[in-house]
């Protein structure tokens, strides 16, 4: 209750889970759209491409002007203004117009995709004192399981109950409810002076921030590639059902499940998480996660498999709430959004290279075999994780954040490279 007591943090939260569902209901609702009007897996799989696709040169770009703006409410809102506009769009050319436009229409809601994850997530540090960082992260992770729950959920029912293209009109509706709620939302200082570097060169900052620091890089490494594992998830699960005996739309209820599980285990261990180095747990959790998938082709109905989504659900559930807190906590606050931007950038562009990768291999390989990949590749994503850890420089405690950290200057036992490349915020935002 003291988060939510916060000023207009009940309207933060709100405003960040209505443009989570809306995010999460397009590489979702847009494949059952395609399949629905083109039939094709190809193209299924290259408009969610093209929708993740930009976020890999917008993403530092986004997030290095974030860190010197006044206006983040203001852009975020036209994020979720563009959303909306180009859903309508994809309304009225899907299947009816050459698939091309389609394509760039999908990328042009992309192209300001990091501010859905990045954008809201790095104003935490501004928005809360430091005391209450670690139960906004959790609150933080709640607020993306509770969308990745909603958003597949809603949309597989709107689907089977009207259409397809009523799931993605429903994204429009989210849109126009997340704008509402940002007007309650503070404005957030900002926290690069506007005399600092280039944009460009304020965008390299956070991309070096992330390779040069052992276990932010490491955290970064593994769950970039288990999201790009998840894009070939979000081709095959649809066509999966057919096996199974279930519509396309069902693949929805399995997602679901996933996140049903993830939070069931945020919130069971959720408080106890900062006692752990967060780069571990995120490294843990993907690993076992991909576990978890393997298993899934050997559920002979939808039950089945709605059960083993939940349990892998229940292994993956720590992992976002440790990302967060590895980039705060091995981040200073002037690199807050761009450290944040740039890997949702990252993530976004391995998204899309997994569901070109999905649209390509269910065809030729058969969902069944797709579900074992993906699985793979989840557990090669742990271990590239561990690798990618070639320090043995000590680093903070779990508990300690980079806005408290930063503030008082970072102790002996940091990271070399953090202090090399960073420099502590003068004056909070």
């Amino acid at each position: 209750m003291r988060l939510l007591a916060a000023p207009g943090m009940a309207a933060y939260y709100v405003a960040a889970t209505l443009a989570r569902v809306g995010d999460e209901m397009v590489g979702f609702a847009l494949v059952l759209l395609v399949l629905d009007r083109t039939g094709s897996p190809l193209f299924a799989g290259a408009a969610g491409a093209a929708y993740a696709l930009p976020a890999i040169a917008t993403g530092p770009l986004l997030g290095a002007w974030l860190d010197r703006t006044a206006y983040r409410r203001t852009a975020l809102g036209v994020n979720q203004a563009v959303l909306g506009l180009t859903m309508l769009g994809m309304l009225a050319v899907v299947g009816r117009a050459p698939d091309a436009i389609a394509l760039l229409l999908a990328a042009v809601a992309g192209l300001t995709l990091p501010m859905v994850s990045g954008g809201f997530t790095s104003m935490l540090p501004s928005l809360v004192p430091a005391p209450l960082l670690t139960r906004a992260n959790a609150a933080e992770a709640a607020s993306f399981s509770a969308a990745t729950m909603a958003g597949p959920a809603a949309a597989a029912t709107v689907a089977a109950l009207f259409s397809p293209a009523a799931a993605v009109g429903l994204i429009v509706v989210t849109a126009a409810s997340s704008i509402l709620a940002l007007v309650a939302v503070p404005v957030v200082a900002p926290v690069v002076a506007g005399d600092g570097p280039s944009m460009l060169a304020a965008a390299l900052d956070g991309l070096r921030h992330l390779v040069r620091v052992p276990p932010l890089r490491s955290a970064t490494v593994a769950s970039t590639l288990s999201l790009g594992a998840n894009g070939l998830l979000l081709v095959a699960l649809p066509l999966h059902m057919g096996t199974l005996g279930a519509p396309r739309a069902a693949g929805g209820y399995v997602w679901t499940a996933i996140e049903v599980g993830s939070v069931a285990t945020a919130l069971l261990v959720g408080r106890r998480q900062e006692r752990w180095r967060p780069e571990r747990t995120v490294v843990l959790s993907v690993a076992a996660f991909g576990v978890g998938v393997a298993t899934w082709p050997l559920a002979g109905s939808l039950g089945a498999l709605i059960a083993l989504a939940f349990l892998a659900g229940l292994l993956e559930g720590p992992m976002m709430p440790a990302l967060f807190g590895a980039r705060q906590q091995y981040s200073p606050l002037a690199l807050q959004g761009r450290v944040s931007t740039t890997a949702a950038s990252l993530r976004m562009g391995a998204l899309a290279v997994g569901q070109a990768a999905g649209g390509l291999l269910v065809p030729h390989t058969g969902t069944a075999a797709v579900l074992l990949i993906v699985g793979g590749t989840q557990v090669g994503a742990a271990l590239l994780g561990l690798l990618a850890v070639r320090s043995r420089q000590a680093v903070p405690g779990a508990g300690a954040m980079a806005s408290a950290s930063w503030g008082r200057g970072m102790s002996s036992e940091a990271p070399s490279a953090t202090a090399s490349t960073t420099s502590p915020a003068s004056t909070p935002p």
